[in-house]
């Protein structure tokens, strides 16, 4: 008999050697057993036909938890894709990105309406659900897997995995139609019991279970047209650039376009911060200040300057402030319910001091801007004064700047806001996307080692809090924009690459951040390594590097 420690519920028991882990559920005493998709067994993700042989540690993933949610959402994916081949074989489906607490998708090659599209596949979707047909994996040599994704017409996949350096691949079928996703999926499709699929645009919302726990899909789509725009925005990005996947942006940098590729993207931004600048310029007579915001590693300080840059040059005084520097110090940070600091509500800021200051500044008085240590958790005279001019124009960056009570006591007409995240550029393929939290993970592990003394464990175990954070404080208040701007660039991931990979490596397996870490891992290693040696001091990607020409 073997010895298992379940983490949910705290146990010790005895199992037979080859107990699958879908059978473990029954001895570890799970309430709700019928909505456990997978687990972590010894800090490492698996799927429940997993099987026991030796003594481990097991905690069990729902819906709820984030490698649980990536299970059902992928899976739910390959599920949607097979309904597609089902109904319509010369057609294929793109998944775009994520939006609406669900994925934007496009049906490619289909001679119907949208909305009769969505209802058939929906329909047909729900057939494969009630047979609960086996989601299988298979592990075969890479060579034979890429042949066989070419005859189905994934060349990017095959291209993908051919130069992936793996001996072996995993492919993923689903009666008898294959695919292959980068993390695991659900036993069967009998586990996907809850989703939907409605028609949204050009393409189709596929709508998951809501984060309330109780497994309810959205009633009504929550507007999101300015976030859509900026997506479209993304896609004709990647069409000037002509790489829409990973395969093809590792061809031009094995093939020597990457400086072009870097040049190509970092003018896209310049363009786009001209843009959102000369829209504020029309309003000067008006706008005294331009809030701007996003979430956590998405680039709001090199936004702030870059974006200060090009007011400059339209004859305006940028002076700016990061509320970065306004958080209260440690003994007087708010603590969440899982008793650790909350760094991402509102009320880990010192509105009080804020505002003060914002007040003087806007009587034309000289302020000193305050400096907060991140690694003594307290802030401090910084020595910087500053002080508006008659055309001076106040930008305020950080998480919370778009929130109406940050600035409630000011006249809408006085203000402008600016929402930045990284919305990021390219696929892995048309079934597999980058996560935009995943993005701005690998941002945040890098510039918390260099600059917040933090390892890549510490980070990655926040990240579930701070994700949670921008939940409920960041993305509500995106629509509140007058801009957007994705600050993702198609090159940061092979660039930061170099310096993630190292800091992932040194994660213990005894470390809950254990099985993030390896799939991070995984996820890199689709990419080939792209030099600094081109990226400008003004870029981004400076912000986590180091080396820029701005001052922080």
């Amino acid at each position: 008999m073997i010895e298992v420690f379940c983490t949910n519920t705290q146990s010790k028991f005895l199992v037979p050697p080859g107990t699958s882990l879908k059978d473990v559920i029954a001895y570890a005493g799970i309430e709700n057993p019928e909505d456990i998709l997978g687990a972590t067994v010894n800090n490492k993700t698996e799927r429940l036909d997993y099987k026991i042989y030796s003594p481990r540690t097991v905690n069990f993933l729902d819906i709820f938890n984030a490698s649980g949610k990536r299970m059902y959402a992928l899976s739910l994916m390959f599920l949607c894709y097979k309904a597609v081949k089902d109904i319509y074989p010369e057609a294929d489906l793109q998944i775009m990105h994520s939006m609406n607490d669900g994925y934007y998708t496009e049906l490619l090659n289909s001679k119907d309406d949208i909305a009769v599209a969505a209802k058939k596949i929906k329909k047909q979707m729900e057939v494969l659900v009630e047979k609960d047909l086996p989601f299988e994996r298979k592990i075969i040599q890479t060579e034979e897997a890429a042949v066989l994704f070419e005859k189905v017409g994934m060349k990017e996949k095959a291209s993908l995995i051919r130069n992936s350096g793996w001996l072996y691949t995993n492919v993923d079928i689903l009666d008898g139609t294959i695919n292959a996703f980068f993390f695991h999926l659900v036993l069967s499709t009998g586990y996907l019991r809850i989703f939907d699929l409605v028609p949204y645009g050009k393409g189709m919302m596929l709508f998951m279970p809501d984060n309330d726990k109780d497994y309810k899909i959205p009633g009504v789509i929550t507007k999101q047209d300015k976030l859509f725009s900026i997506f479209q925005e993304h896609k004709r990005w990647i069409e000037i650039l002509q790489v829409p996947y990973v395969s093809a942006l590792n061809y031009g940098v094995r093939n020597g376009f990457t400086n072009q590729i870097i040049q190509v993207s970092e003018a896209l931004h310049e363009k786009k911060y001209a843009e959102i600048a000369d829209n504020i310029i029309k309003k000067k007579d008006d706008v005294k200040l331009v809030f701007l915001a996003g979430p956590s590693s998405s680039g709001k300080t090199t936004s702030c300057r870059r974006l200060a840059t090009q007011l400059a040059v339209g004859g305006i005084h940028p002076v700016q402030i990061s509320m970065d520097d306004y958080f209260n110090d440690r003994d007087h940070t708010p603590i969440d319910a899982n008793g650790e600091f909350d760094f991402e509500c509102l009320e880990a800021v010192d509105l009080e001091f804020f505002n003060y200051q914002m007040q003087e500044l806007l009587k034309g008085k000289e302020i000193e801007l305050p400096k907060f240590d991140f690694v003594k958790g307290e802030k401090y005279p910084s020595g910087n004064k500053i002080q508006l001019r008659d055309n001076s124009i106040l930008i305020v960056e950080g998480i919370h700047a778009l929130n109406p009570k940050v600035s409630e006591d000011i006249k809408r007409e006085n203000k402008y806001f600016v929402f930045v995240s990284a919305l990021t550029q390219v696929a892995l393929d048309k079934y597999n996307l980058i996560s935009t939290s995943d993005n701005r993970l690998i941002r945040r592990i890098v510039r918390d080692n260099n600059y917040r003394g933090a390892s890549a464990e510490d980070t990655l175990l926040r990240w579930a809090s701070v994700r949670s954070g921008e939940e409920k404080h960041i993305f509500p208040y995106q629509e509140n924009a007058d801009s957007m701007f994705n600050s993702s660039l198609l090159y940061e991931i092979g660039l930061l690459k170099n310096y993630c990979e190292p800091l992932l490596m040194k994660v213990p397996q005894s470390s809950l951040a254990y099985a993030d870490a390896q799939r991070l891992l995984r996820f890199l290693n689709n990419f080939v390594s792209i030099s600094s040696d081109f990226i400008p001091p003004t870029s981004i990607m400076r912000e986590f590097l180091g080396g820029s020409s701005f001052n922080y």
